[in-house]
């Protein structure tokens, strides 16, 4: 199967900055500031978010010096899919490429519980007016439909002018906090061992590796990018989400008063930082902080759209979804009926629930994307072993990238990947009893196993479309089972 100009993505058409912006914006800074960093001190009780902030950058950096290595080596927008072929087989590659599509997908129509809602508050709040949230919602998502057929240059500068109003925002929120600290001044609380070890420590981990995903989304974007921009853009993403996090979450520890900001986290979690800035700034900053609040959505489901839509075209040139989706429109270059299906999912999902008059908020944003970030670190563990298998079999310039970095960052995050689901209650909210508790994990061992299946079963009944996965638009050999 040979592949065709109009199965290949428009190349090397995404700069390094481009890429930071789909991949910075799709971890939605500001909610993350906004809403997880308070949500971590009301659940636990301690101070610790800022230190584990820096402990998952430093997994996810050294994550990173192998799974860059495999997007210069094997560029393709199936990323996850693509790696875990070459490094653990074709059958499990399949697996990962149905755990990406759930996961990705839970994670981008997952935003969309949460846009409606926020904006619906701010038009009541400031203009009186009632507007349904699925209104709101289906506007978003004609925004993201039309920016995912368009050229990729114009949602990078979308992308550009949100993600540079809300990271000004939250620094200048970090500014004032810094310099309006409680009584008693500024204090290493936050940042002190002891604040992250013990009971807190597995939810802590978890609740900040919730604020890097999209930071992986780097390698989706290697077909359309040269290497040295995925491998500058990876860095960039980590260690500038890492300073932004930990300045914010510990300035906001200082200003609201170590002995008190738990308390006042959990009468009113994400309602903190925003009561910082107007105490600090003025209401002007919390009306801004509020706005740029549904723009950061706005801008991740645009980046995760794009994620969603390369996936599947990935998988559509492999034949191992319909040939259709791996399909892209000649005058721009992008994956249109992938793109277009994924809007179509989308547009359904939020069609259901507004009719089922369902709870947009916890029922679709809260459950999406924290279940979503689930199979994204399933991912990550299984990319990392793949990664070790793969680089140790093919000639590495590095003998660092080669024997070290991949196996630390496979043993590091397959037990964030632990304490994840350990504490995976508290993560979604719910009681320990609760059904989705282990349903959700379950659901993706499910989903992998079924990927699984079906890979095995491309390789007794359909051998041709078997030699093609992971191959992307190069369709040359590699060592793949």
């Amino acid at each position: 199967m040979s592949t065709t100009a109009a199965q290949t993505l428009a190349g090397q058409r995404v700069s390094t900055a481009g890429v930071v912006f789909f991949t910075a914006s799709a971890a939605t800074p500001l909610t993350v500031c906004a809403a997880i960093v308070t949500t971590g001190l009301a659940a636990t009780g301690k101070l610790g978010l800022p230190l584990a902030f820096v402990i998952i950058a430093a997994v996810l950096a050294v994550f990173s010096v192998g799974y860059v290595a495999m997007a210069r080596q094997v560029p393709n927008a199936g990323a996850f899919y693509t790696y875990v072929s070459l490094g653990l087989g074709r059958p499990a590659g399949v697996g990962a490429s149905w755990v990406a599509l759930l996961a990705y997908n839970a994670l981008q129509i997952g935003l969309y519980g949460a846009i409606g809602p926020t904006m619906a508050d701010l038009l009541r709040d400031w203009f009186a007016v009632d507007v349904p949230w699925w209104v709101i919602a289906i506007v978003a998502w004609a925004v993201v439909a039309f920016l995912g057929l368009r050229r990729i240059k114009h949602s990078a500068r979308v992308l550009l002018v949100l993600l540079a109003a809300e990271v000004a925002l939250v620094l200048l929120y970090s500014v004032a906090n810094l310099a309006n600290p409680a009584d008693g001044g500024p204090t290493l609380d936050g940042l002190a061992l002891g604040d992250l070890l013990g009971s807190a420590l597995g939810p802590l981990l978890g609740l900040a590796v919730l604020g890097f995903v999209g930071f992986e989304q780097s390698a989706v974007f290697s077909e359309q990018a040269s290497p040295s921009s995925v491998r500058r853009a990876t860095i960039i993403c980590i260690g500038g989400l890492c300073a932004l996090y930990a300045i914010s979450s510990w300035s906001t520890i200082q200003a609201a008063g170590p002995d008190t900001v738990v308390a006042d986290a959990q009468s009113s979690p994400t309602a903190v930082l925003f009561a910082l800035a107007e105490q600090n700034l003025g209401s002007w900053a919390a009306g801004a902080g509020r706005i740029l609040l549904v723009t950061s959505v706005l801008a991740a489901l645009i980046s995760f759209h794009a994620t969603c839509a390369r996936y599947t075209f990935a998988l559509g040139r492999d034949h191992v979804l319909p040939a259709a989706f791996g399909r892209t429109a000649p005058r721009t270059g992008q994956p249109g009926p992938a793109s277009i299906s994924q809007s179509a999912l989308a547009l359904v999902v939020i069609i259901a629930f507004a009719i089922g008059g369902w709870d947009p908020v916890t029922k679709l944003f809260f459950i999406g994307g924290t279940a979503g970030a689930l199979g994204v670190l399933l991912l990550l563990s299984a990319t990392a072993f793949a990664t070790v298998r793969y680089l140790r079999e093919h000639e590495v310039e590095n003998s660092f990238l080669r024997k070290l970095a991949p196996p630390v960052a496979a043993i590091a995050v397959t037990a964030i990947l632990v304490l994840v689901v350990a504490n995976y209650a508290l993560l979604l909210g719910v009681p320990e009893d609760s059904p989705l508790r282990w349903g959700i994990p379950i659901a993706f061992a499910l989903v992998a196993l079924g990927g699984v299946v079906y890979g095995i079963v491309l390789r007794r009944n359909r051998p041709q479309v078997y030699d093609t996965i992971g191959k992307g638009q190069a369709r040359t050999p590699v060592n793949a089972r």
